[in-house]
């Protein structure tokens, strides 16, 4: 027997997840028949996971405006990362692993082996909400987690990334195809495919996974993907921020002591009208001109223009390195401007994507699966039908 493996973004409805409230296409006849793995509170959570983090952090910080009083907030309301993933993972389908089938209760079965050492064999994902739902046509697993990393260099020492969770498991990035994810994908899959051989099941390939859904459901995942690699990204030009905004407050740090040093100078040069160490001492009575002139007056100037010549010296140095300091510090605040652009356009990207989704969820809805398929094929191939003369005149599109 062959089945297929389906594994998804969920929408991370907790509430959902759980029971709190029951949709359209649940049997609540049968979520006594449901599995609850975990359900803990996602605040709390954070509380235990990163509040040391925050305490060592906030310590270092000499401006208020950089504390972090919530971190569960900070991430929610940031465009960095989100506070929490969730995949969906399915095997076969309604007609040939329908819940309510023998095949169904070996899907729950093979499900359960695989959910007791999803935390054990992924340490950088704390999974907070688990649930096998057999309420609905086919049996299937939300995981709900927060990926984080640990030891970081900037920012908080223990902080959520999806990126450097990924990292530290072993999935670094490649191709548009080959991504952290998407190799993470790949790899639990297999893992879900070797429980499945125990039980009699071969993973069905159908080339992709994808070939296996609608043409709707297939754009909609694609759709998803590309939210979680922008999601990703937004992360890593966010710490490009907070990196150049550390170095221009070091440099701004290091123009403060310059400015200490100048104004030492200044007061030492004040002190050449009070010390008496510079004061030209009076002749005494019995002292020739050319005596006082040879014995007092010159070594007294040589030791003055050796005294001014260290203070121009100081002075001519101390300006260099103010420039330069300053000019850097301005490139820094530049690149700072630009980073923060960037996060803001590929944000406005990100919520143009997530409104997608949500766009091909309604028109399945109004449409139904079918005449929305039909209309997509229809459309792809006027595409085409239009491609073909312009390209045999010699015109490309770019």
């Amino acid at each position: 027997m062959q089945r297929t493996i389906s594994v998804m973004v969920g929408k991370g409805s907790v509430s959902h997840n759980s029971r709190k409230f029951h949709a359209a296409n649940t049997d609540p006849a049968r979520s006594d028949l449901n599995r609850s793995y975990c359900n803990e509170n996602i605040r709390q959570v954070y509380r235990e996971m990163f509040d040391g983090a925050v305490s060592r952090y906030n310590e270092k910080q000499t401006r208020n405006d950089r504390m972090i009083e919530d971190y569960y907030e900070k991430i929610r309301s940031s465009k960095q990362e989100k506070p929490f993933h969730e995949i969906i993972l399915q095997i076969g389908n309604k007609d040939d692993m329908n819940a309510q089938t023998e095949n169904g209760e070996i899907a729950v079965k093979i499900l359960d082996k695989y959910m007791q050492s999803f935390q054990s064999r992924n340490p950088n994902m704390r999974v907070f909400s688990a649930h096998l739902h057999m309420d609905e046509a086919t049996p299937h697993l939300h995981i709900d987690f927060v990926p984080f990393t640990t030891g970081s260099k900037r920012g908080l020492d223990t902080r959520v990334s999806l990126k450097q969770a990924l990292a530290a498991q072993g999935f670094h990035g490649g191709s548009r195809q080959e991504t952290e994810w998407n190799q993470w994908v790949v790899s639990e899959k297999e893992k879900l495919a070797a429980v499945m051989e125990r039980h009699g099941i071969l993973w069905e390939h159908k080339g992709t996974h994808e070939k296996h859904l609608s043409v709707l459901d297939y754009e909609k995942k694609k759709r998803a993907e590309e939210v979680a690699q922008l999601e990703v990204k937004i992360g890593d030009l966010q710490g490009n921020v907070v990196k150049t905004q550390k170095s221009a407050d070091k440099i701004q740090a290091r123009l403060d002591k310059l400015q200490e040093r100048e104004n030492l100078i200044d007061l030492n040069v004040g002190t050449f009208d009070n010390d008496p160490k510079w004061q030209l001492p009076e002749p005494g009575m019995l002292m020739t001109a050319n005596s006082y002139k040879s014995k007092i007056v010159e070594p007294f100037i040589r030791k003055m223009k050796k005294a001014i010549g260290s203070i121009i010296a100081q002075y001519l140095h101390l300006k260099t390195t103010v420039n330069d300091l300053k000019s850097r510090l301005s490139r820094a605040y530049a690149d700072n401007d630009r980073l923060t652009d960037r996060i803001d356009k590929i944000g406005q990207e990100n919520t143009r994507l997530v409104e997608t989704v949500k766009d091909y969820r309604r028109v399945r809805k109004v449409l139904g699966e079918e005449q929305t398929d039909n209309i997509i094929s229809r459309a792809k191939i006027e595409e085409q039908a239009l491609k073909r003369p312009m390209r045999s005149k010699g015109y490309y599109e770019r």
